[in-house]
């Protein structure tokens, strides 16, 4: 039989579970501190569409049922969808939220993003011991928790957040595609590609862009456009290209910056 991580067309880069990706979260679990929790987003570095955050808990000891799971950006669109099903009908609990464009813009992108964190794990049907996010420390939270660099590729629950947040992301792009069929959301998922740009270019921003960021207010200009927003932060204040806005402030890895 065939290796299932082959089919599925995983990356031969993967952090293998031997490789440290279930040992911080085991050694929580054997301190008393789990269940634990992983936390991350997707869609912090995208100029339309929402942010999405999910929040996961995974059974303690069940790493050989996951092994193969890492940074969802690591990951096939068909390997994506796979681990998505094995972690909703697996998973201890999880939540998924979206912070929508007026939000983000209102409240200004690291904040919506910390506030998504919060928010994703007040959702979870178990209570955690402690939280695992990807990248940003999160204050506020009800329960201990830590920052891990690179997370999703360091701990199982955040690799299974990670694809619970970018496949359901991915989804409701596709859906957003079907209403604004003219920009490719489908394609590129609000990223400034360089179809997205075209787009921008020539139609000009929708109210499901963001309007706190200057390529969207540029465009906006451009078409004599106002924004749509009664509540917005300094228009400009965030540029789509900067590593301060990507996810997890890489761009080194896995945004598409290129339509294919």
């Amino acid at each position: 039989m065939r290796n299932k991580s082959a089919e599925l067309g995983l990356p031969r880069t993967i952090v293998r579970r031997d490789a440290g990706s279930w040992a911080l979260q085991n050694a929580l679990e054997r301190r008393g501190l789990g269940p634990v929790a992983g936390v991350d987003e997707a869609g912090r570095g995208a100029c339309a569409g929402p942010l999405v955050v999910a929040a996961c808990v995974l059974r303690a000891g069940s790493g050989r049922r996951f092994d193969g799971l890492t940074d969802s950006k690591l990951l096939t669109a068909r390997a994506r969808d796979h681990w998505f099903e094995v972690v909703r009908s697996s998973a201890v609990g999880y939540c998924v939220v979206s912070v929508e464009p007026a939000e983000i813009d209102a409240m200004g992108v690291h904040v919506a993003n910390l506030e998504g964190m919060r928010r994703a794990v007040a959702g979870l049907g178990v209570h955690p011991g402690y939280v695992l996010t990807d990248g940003f420390r999160v204050e506020g939270l009800a329960t201990p928790s830590v920052a891990v660099r690179k997370g999703d590729r360091a701990a199982g629950c955040v690799a299974a957040a990670s694809v619970l947040a970018k496949v359901s992301r991915d989804r409701m792009m596709n859906e957003l595609h079907d209403s604004c069929p003219g920009y490719g959301f489908d394609v590129h998922k609000g990223y400034s590609t360089a179809r997205h740009t075209a787009a921008l270019r020539l139609h000009g921003p929708t109210t499901e862009h963001r309007w706190s960021y200057s390529n969207v207010v540029k465009s906006a200009v451009t078409h004599g456009m106002r924004s749509p927003r009664g509540n917005s932060s300094e228009s400009g204040l965030f540029d789509a290209f900067d590593q301060a806005v990507m996810d997890n402030g890489s761009a080194a890895i896995g945004h598409p910056w290129t339509d294919q």
